[in-house]
């Protein structure tokens, strides 16, 4: 991928990396936390090469991409910012949308808001919310799911240091060794550590949420009607595979035609522990 470019979208300064020719259909990549547009680097090169023009964003607050100046991190900004992303690189109808994580949570929303603007979708590690209601609350998933309820407290500005980062990238993709500079470095101040905490504080705190995001944020709870392929990493021990339903269930809360796959040997973070398999997923249903 190239060197960083700026991109401004949705009042935001969007630090990007990019690849592909300039004439392609769009392919934009959105990565969740704790992580960095780094992550991409196998499955972008494999769409470029197929002829996509790949961006790949530093989310709002990770920098480069400064913090969201109006404070919002919610699931309804996030979405906000991958349409408003297509509007600015001169998108159309043809492009696709890519997300892991917390961008699996944007892509969701972006879709169920404005179809038109995306041919296909692939979320990886994370499905709807609605998908883990059932069993989310699980004594060994509530285990895995710490974090969250740890950034709910004053005390996650302090807990969230590199340790922090380097252990839960260990514990949620036992036994692969990633180089993680980039994510040190896109969270390496107090302001952008602030902002990868807010996405949680957001996510159970409504009261943190601005009505110029209210479409979006109603559309992240739809199904919408862009097809997608969803990926999970078998050994995923952030989010067990056990919990969101692929023996069947998950399907129900995907858009008709929609499919679902579970990646063998892989953990949370499937698309650099298992490039060869993920893309070759992505690519065959793009």
């Amino acid at each position: 991928m190239s060197e960083i470019t700026t991109i401004r979208a949705n009042g935001l300064e969007f630090g990007c990396l990019s690849a592909g020719p300039s004439d392609g259909p769009l392919a934009l990549l959105l990565h969740g936390f704790p992580d960095t547009p780094h992550s991409w680097r196998h499955l972008s090169a494999d769409l470029a090469e197929a002829g996509y023009r790949v961006v790949a964003p530093y989310m709002r607050g990770y920098a480069p991409t400064p913090p969201a100046p109006d404070g919002a991190y919610q699931t309804g900004a996030l979405a906000s910012d991958a349409n408003a992303l297509h509007e600015a690189l001169g998108g159309d109808e043809s492009a696709v949308l890519i997300g892991h994580d917390w961008g699996a949570a944007a892509v969701y929303s972006a879709l169920a808001s404005a179809p038109g603007r995306w041919r296909r979708a692939v979320t990886m590690a994370l499905p709807p919310v609605s998908a883990l209601l059932d069993g989310f609350f699980s004594y060994e998933q509530l285990k895995r799911s710490f974090y969250i309820f740890l950034f709910q407290t004053p005390l996650a500005e302090m807990a969230l240091d590199e340790g922090f980062i380097v252990r839960l990238w260990r514990d949620w993709s036992p036994g692969h060794d990633e180089d993680l500079s980039p994510v040190l470095a896109a969270l390496g101040t107090p302001e952008s550590r602030a902002a990868a905490i807010g996405y949680y504080r957001a996510m159970l705190d409504p009261s943190l949420h601005l009505p110029r995001y209210a479409a979006e944020q109603e559309a992240a709870d739809k199904v919408g009607t862009v097809p997608l392929l969803y990926l999970h990493g078998a050994d995923d021990g952030c989010l067990g595979a056990d919990v969101i339903g692929l023996d069947g269930g998950l399907l129900d809360r995907l858009p008709p035609g929609s499919r679902t796959e579970l990646v063998a040997d892989a953990g949370h973070f499937l698309q650099v522990e298992q490039p060869g398999t993920v893309n070759k997923s992505v690519l065959g249903w793009l």
